[in-house]
């Protein structure tokens, strides 16, 4: 596709300043749960290509060093990466050498990888430290045995990345050579943040934590690598540095810590407050052997009839669709504070949280939306498999329990939509098994792990679900107030009731709705957006106002979801474009976005 050369310009200025600086996102990837003793490993690394999938009989895995360098944590195919690559990409191998730290004798050393697409396997000084699949979710390998402090340990991570096959996720990445519609550049290996810890012995591998709003308390779920008699487990709750609640217990599995909060203060989208958390696993001497740091925020999210509720009180979502694609990172955002900026310039223009869409973002996002308040529904990267297809269901299934136990403490997220326009469904009910029964299978396991509403197919056919949605982009205020209309039996609109579920009262929400064309920049030949675009700003205003006034004027829809926050490539309908610049008055947006029925108010 065509840039211009000022685009080109400044993709080249944000590498060479990212190289010139060190470490690109060096900022720590996972806030909610942070050791001290941690090594980034972003940065150079070497790589080659494994088209025909032949490294391991060519001896790839205990190779020390291939001929290309890449940037990570950007992809191939990004410019930041150093690399660009565009076309499809089976196979790859990177490499770095890495010093384990002398201080680190006599822990576990855990390498993390953020996301990395699709399958891959870790070799560590040649030995296979592990294996993973799923692009979106982020995983780990303990690598103690491989390795010694004080030495250097030779990394090398094999990646497969078949997108045609049908059965693994890929949510937007075009499957055929260019991007098309709403399908844009690919991503392949890693796409986030690589890092090393070092972690206790009877260290702590995780904390579930569940706010109890209703009955002021924190309630607590740790899990250990280890557990050994006399250990103990102490949670300490901190407002502005001071204890406001502690409580310590004998380490033990299965176990349920309920912390008592007096006078709690509440997370909301208006007073987005968190507390300090502070985790110690302790000896039988009382000495502190494990200390990890988070955060956590008190509010309550459930359902009463029709409507959703936060904290206790109806919520009106004003959401737009984010997908989270960077001109220069694709998938990863070129930092920390791209990531910040996002939500900010959301919020701008009146929006109050959005549906991540078709991506699993990654936790830094999340870390942002919780500290400035942010509504967001997580979302999987659903598009690409069949879901008619047994093996795509396994692959997806067991990928998106690692994205639901990952962000499940995040108060920002307030529902799980596993998957996004399920059309290819069969209207055979016979034919339709594999399909129905797969997102029956992922509404009960999220339900299983989390506590939060489930949401089972944004705009698709809905099989079991606790919110109802309608994708519709009428671009005249007239068409979409006949489309969205109650039926006169009182029913209301759904896509196709052969195919899904009787609508049973659940939340509504229009959640896509406008996309409206308006191209500042043009990116490509084939720019799009729906409908036919309006020839003046004075009409686009126009035309964004009805449609939103229509939505809002329904008593029965409890939000919406605006088509979308940038542009993203060939897709110019964004309230941005895709470099994140401007391209409206954000003061007739906040005015129209911030439209809220009397209900919520």
């Amino acid at each position: 596709m065509k840039k211009t050369i000022c685009f080109v310009a400044l993709i080249s200025s944000l590498f060479i300043s990212i190289q010139a600086v060190g470490i690109p996102r060096p900022e720590f990837p996972r806030p909610q749960f942070e050791r001290a003793d941690w090594v980034n490993l972003n940065g150079p690394w070497s790589y080659t290509f494994d088209f025909a999938k032949t490294g391991v009989e060519r001896g790839f895995a205990v190779s020390e060093g291939f001929e290309g360098s890449i940037n990570v944590p950007f992809c191939p195919e990004s410019e930041l990466s150093g690399v660009g690559y565009k076309d499809f990409i089976a196979g790859m191998w990177y490499q770095r050498k890495v010093e384990i730290p002398a201080s680190w004798d006599g822990r576990r050393i855990i390498m993390h990888f953020g996301g990395v697409d699709y399958y891959c396997v870790l070799y560590v000084n040649g030995k296979v430290a592990g294996r993973h699949w799923g692009g979106m979710s982020s995983f780990d390998f303990e690598i103690t045995r491989y390795v010694r402090a004080g030495e250097t340990a030779n990394i090398v991570l094999q990646v497969e990345d078949d997108t045609r096959s049908r059965v693994q996720a890929l949510g937007k990445q075009s499957a055929a050579y260019a991007s098309q519609g709403c399908l844009y550049t690919r991503t392949t290996g890693i796409w986030q943040t690589v890092w090393m810890e070092a972690v206790a012995s009877c260290g702590l591998k995780n904390v579930y934590v569940k706010p109890d709003l209703d009955n002021s308390s924190f309630i607590f779920e740790p899990s250990f690598y280890a557990l050994e008699n006399g250990l103990q487990f102490r949670v300490s709750v901190l407002d502005g540095g001071k204890v406001v609640a502690s409580k310590t217990c004998k380490a033990s599995s299965p176990q349920t810590v309920v912390v008592p909060v007096k006078k709690a203060k509440t997370w909301s989208p208006e007073s987005p407050f968190l507390y300090d958390v502070k985790y110690e696993v302790l000896d039988a001497s009382g000495a502190v052997v494990d200390a990890v740091s988070s955060y956590a925020g008190m509010r309550k999210v459930h359902i009463e009839g029709n409507r959703l509720y936060l904290n206790n009180k109806p919520v009106f979502l004003r959401f737009v669709l984010d997908q989270g694609f960077y001109p220069e990172g694709i998938w990863t955002a070129p930092s920390d504070e791209a990531l910040k900026a996002d939500i900010e310039m959301s919020m701008a223009v009146g929006f109050n949280g959005a549906r991540l869409h078709q991506k699993v973002f990654e936790e830094r996002f999340h870390y942002w939306a919780d500290k400035l308040g942010y509504l967001t529904w997580g979302e999987s990267s659903s598009w690409g498999f069949d879901v008619n297809n047994e093996i795509g269901a396994r692959n997806f299934l067991s990928e998106w329990e690692d994205i639901v136990e990952r962000d499940r403490n995040h108060p920002s997220i307030i529902v799980w939509t596993p998957f996004n326009e399920t059309w290819d469904r069969p209207s055979d009910p016979d034919k339709a098994r594999i399909h129905d029964r797969l997102l029956t299978d992922a509404y009960d396991l999220t339900h299983k792990i989390d506590y939060r509403p489930v949401h089972d197919a944004s705009g698709g056919y809905h099989v079991k679900t606790d919110i109802w949605s309608y994708h519709r982009y009428n671009q005249e205020a007239d068409d979409l107030a006949g489309d969205i209309a109650p039926h006169t039996d009182g029913t209301v609109p759904t896509l196709k009731q052969e195919c899904e579920c009787p609508y049973a009262g659940q939340p509504y929400f229009l959640d896509e709705y406008g996309g409206i064309k308006w191209v500042i920049e043009q990116y490509a030949s084939d720019s799009w957006g729906y409908g036919q675009g309006p020839k003046s700003l004075d009409e686009f205003y126009t035309r964004l106002k009805g449609l939103t006034e229509v939505i809002v004027g329904y008593d029965y829809i409890s939000g919406f979801c605006y088509t979308q926050l940038t542009d993203v490539e060939q897709e110019q309908n964004g309230i941005y474009t895709y470099d994140r610049k401007a391209k409206f008055d954000s003061a007739i947006l906040r005015e129209i976005f911030s439209m809220t029925p009397d209900w919520a108010k």
